[in-house]
């Protein structure tokens, strides 16, 4: 016997067929799709040898999706690669964290495009059969939310820090001109928040819940994480980079800060935005102060002797250079937006 639960078609009309499918099967089109759908009763237990009407024609093995690597029990985490977006990669640049409990998976970031969505929700499907009750956005950056419409469209709430959905609607038209056409994707986020969280939230996935809390201005407008109580896991989203430079977007001061706290929560590991896959607390945290004093230190001096933006940013924090990836592609920018903020002070 076997039983038919969740799984995911390729369609423009995933609505259809999205709750349809065997485990480890889907189809390629909606014409089959529908044939399935007509066919099948969810709800039943088919007998050996009526397997035969789930066949080619209408189903086709699913891929493994992406890679998850398991940092606690029941918390898995892909690792998005330290590179920047391109139509070789999809958006594939960041981490997306799945969290198992015994009635619900929670997913932590939605990957950088809506390939990346599917192939993370496959791989999901490959470890348990439980709905996926909430996708969690840990900020705004298009790498962390292009691929949520897929779970949305497979019932997922969508959970944001209360200025996320308007940054989205706000920065919606620059990021497709071009994180979109770098990937070589037009699909954007397509959804809507369900909720945004308060100070301090919770989700019971049953069994653990997940502690999230929206953070003021730092890394970005719309930061946001969330902690399992179960293992001690911190999903910190961009607020902790190992390995890729860590990307200014918000407040160099309000980032700082952050750390501080970060340094007295009750977590066991920290699973960063970019790199890891997990790390201790402390490992996470210390070259990301020691970055943000280099930047901070270095904007200072600048603004104390007098110079022009275009000039300091050529040199400041240049001394970390050879402990970041993508060092030159951030830093500049970086620098501008730490020289803008301590310039009116």
């Amino acid at each position: 016997m076997f039983e038919i639960i969740i799984n995911l078609c390729l369609l423009s009309n995933p609505e259809i067929c999205r709750q349809q499918l065997l485990a480890g099967l889907e189809t390629p089109s909606e014409q089959r799709c529908v044939a399935v759908r007509d066919g099948l009763d969810i709800s039943l237990h088919f007998q050996a040898g009526h397997e035969a009407a789930i066949d080619a024609a209408t189903c086709r093995e699913m891929p493994a999706g992406l890679q998850l690597t398991e940092v606690a029990n029941g918390i898995f985490v892909h690792r998005g690669e330290i590179s920047q977006p391109s139509s070789a990669n999809l958006g594939d640049i960041s981490n997306s964290g799945v969290v198992i409990g015994e009635k619900s998976i929670a997913v932590i970031d939605a990957g950088g495009s809506r390939a990346v969505g599917e192939d993370l929700y496959r791989a999901i499907r490959k470890l348990s059969p439980l709905p996926v009750s909430h996708l969690v956005l840990t900020h705004v950056h298009p790498d962390h939310v292009f691929g949520a419409a897929v779970f949305a469209e497979a019932g997922a709430e969508i959970v944001g820090h209360p200025n996320l959905f308007r940054a989205l609607r706000e920065r919606e038209e620059t990021y497709l001109r071009t994180f979109g056409t770098a990937i070589g994707e037009a699909g954007f986020l397509g959804t809507h928040a369900d909720f945004a969280v308060g100070q301090v939230s919770e989700i019971d996935l049953g069994g653990r819940k997940l502690v999230l809390k929206a953070w003021p201005l730092a890394h970005s407008s719309s930061d946001l994480t969330a902690l399992d109580d179960l293992t001690g896991t911190l999903f910190a989203g961009d607020l902790i980079f190992e390995g890729h430079v860590p990307v200014l977007d918000g407040s160099l001061k309000g980032w700082k800060g952050i750390l501080g706290e970060f340094e007295t929560m009750a977590a066991d590991r920290v699973v960063p935005g970019h790199g890891g896959p997990a790390l201790p607390v402390a490992d996470g945290v210390a070259p990301m102060r020691s970055y943000l004093l280099a930047l901070e230190d270095d904007t200072r001096k600048a603004l104390d002797a007098g110079e022009r933006m275009s000039s300091a940013v050529t040199r400041i924090a240049l001394e970390q250079a050879p402990f970041w990836d993508l060092f030159d592609a951030y830093n500049a920018r970086n620098a501008t937006v730490a020289f803008t903020e301590l310039e009116w002070e």
